[in-house]
C-alpha cells in the first residue's frame, strides 16, 4: 500500500458530549490529500452535529503530532492543476475549522511541521507538551508556508510566523511557541496534558452553546476571505512544487 493511499480520521463522542476527532499515518502523521480531506469533512460534520457541544483535535501516536505534507504526494505532483488541489488540501482544513461553530481544542503531543503548525494554530485553543517543538520547513523545500501562513500569523503575530518561515531548517521549542501564542498550556508529560483537556472540556461542554457560538465567531472576525485567500495560496504552492528546486529537495529529503 502507498503512503498516500495510507493515513485514517476517526471521530468518537462522549457521554459528555465531547467529540475527538483523531488523525493518523505511519508516517509521523504526515498528510496526504486522502487524510486532509477526510479530516475537513469531519470537522464539518462535528460542527453541524447538534449532539455535540465540544471538539478535540488530535493524532495518533506519542512524539509527533504531525509532520505536514506527505513528501510522497508531493515528490508526485507533475502539474499545476494537481499542485493547486494538493495544497487546497490544507485550506480546506483550515477553513472548515474556522467555519465550525463548535470550539476545537488541540491537543500536540509532540513535533509539528508545516501543515501540523497550521493544524495547531486553526484550531480555538492549544494545549502541548514540552516536547512539541514546532518548524515551518517549506522555505527548504523550496515553497513556502502560504496556505498555513495566515493562520499561524493570526495567533504568533506575523513577527513570528516570519520568523519560523524564514529560519526555516530550525526547531522551535514548545516554551517559545506558547510564549508567541500558539500554544496556550505547555506540560510535561502527555497525562498532566491530558488531565487538563479533559478538565477544560468538561466545562466547556457545560457552558452555553449559543454564547460559545458567538465568542467563536467574534474570535475569527476579519478572516471572512480565507476561503478566496487560501485558495490563491495553495495555487502559488502548486506552482513552486513543480520546480527542479523544489523537486530535489523533497527527494533529498526521502532518502534520508
Amino acid at each position: 500500500m502507498s503512503a498516500t493511499s495510507q493515513g485514517d480520521v476517526k471521530i468518537s463522542i462522549n457521554e459528555r458530549s465531547i467529540a475527538t476527532i483523531e488523525f493518523s499515518h505511519p508516517m509521523s502523521n504526515s498528510l496526504p490529500g486522502k487524510v486532509l480531506s477526510k479530516l475537513a469533512h469531519s470537522i464539518k460534520i462535528a460542527g453541524f452535529d447538534d449532539n455535540i457541544k465540544v471538539i478535540i483535535l488530535k493524532s495518533a501516536g506519542d512524539r509527533v503530532f504531525c509532520a505536514g505534507a506527505s513528501f510522497e504526494e508531493l515528490s508526485s505532483i507533475e502539474d499545476l492543476d494537481t499542485g493547486k488541489a494538493f495544497f487546497s488540501g490544507f485550506a480546506n482544513v483550515i477553513n472548515a475549522a474556522r467555519k465550525c461553530p463548535k470550539l476545537i481544542i488541540g491537543r500536540v503531543q509532540g513535533k509539528a511541521v508545516g501543515g501540523g503548525v497550521g493544524m495547531a494554530s486553526a484550531v480555538d485553543y492549544c494545549f502541548a507538551t514540552k516536547f512539541a517543538a514546532v518548524k515551518l520547513s517549506e522555505l527548504a523545500l523550496g515553497i513556502g508556508p502560504f496556505v498555513v501562513g495566515p493562520a499561524v500569523a493570526r495567533k504568533t503575530g506575523l513577527s513570528a510566523m516570519s520568523t519560523m518561515a524564514i529560519n526555516a531548517t530550525k526547531w522551535y521549542s514548545a516554551e517559545w511557541a506558547k510564549n508567541v501564542g500558539l500554544y496556550a498550556d505547555v506540560f510535561e508529560s502527555t497525562q498532566e496534558m491530558d488531565t487538563n483537556i479533559e478538565e477544560l472540556t468538561n466545562r466547556l461542554a457545560s457552558s452555553n452553546p449559543a454564547a460559545m457560538k458567538q465568542l467563536k465567531k467574534v474570535m475569527w472576525e476579519g478572516t471572512e476571505d480565507w476561503d478566496q485567500l487560501l485558495l490563491e495560496r495553495a495555487a502559488i504552492s502548486g506552482k513552486l512544487v513543480l520546480s527542479d528546486f523544489s523537486k530535489n529537495a523533497i527527494n533529498a529529503l526521502k532518502k534520508k
